[in-house]
């Protein structure tokens, strides 16, 4: 289960003026139809997400500063460090995620396969273990 969140890395251009990072729909680095695009904006020491879906996949790109996100997919736990802005985090649906912003003004740009649905979010941890227990996601 943990195998299934990834690292990507995007295309980077660099010229003297700036960079651009490019997130194309049409490539195979998003494996997923974009249907919605939120930025979270926070500074150092905020701790955000803690919670899992069930059908929603998620991108998520550290666009200004950085942060520690923790996955769990309720047996193992791994944290992963975003700080490059063409650098994604592919979190699927099982997966309990939380970031901690490590740096003042840190955006983080998030991009999900699914609309907005409060009833796809596990907020609790114990129920997102059940979840993951009776579903099958593994």
């Amino acid at each position: 289960m943990m195998e299934s969140v990834q690292l990507i890395q995007f295309p980077i251009f660099k010229e003297e003026n700036g960079e651009l990072s490019v997130f194309d729909q049409n490539s195979d680095a998003i494996p997923f139809y974009i249907k919605r695009i939120f930025n979270v904006r926070s500074d150092k020491g905020s701790i955000r997400g803690q919670h899992a879906h069930r059908l929603c996949s998620q991108m998520l790109i550290c666009s200004n500063g950085a942060i520690e996100v923790l996955c769990d997919d309720s047996t193992n736990r791994k944290v992963f460090v975003l700080e490059k802005p063409n650098y994604g985090l592919l979190v699927p649906p099982g997966i309990w995620a939380e970031q901690k912003y490590i740096e003042h003004n840190t955006t983080v740009t998030v991009i999900c396969d699914r609309p907005y649905e409060a009833e796809d979010y596990i907020s609790d941890y114990q129920i997102f273990k059940e979840f993951v227990t009776h579903s099958n996601i593994r």
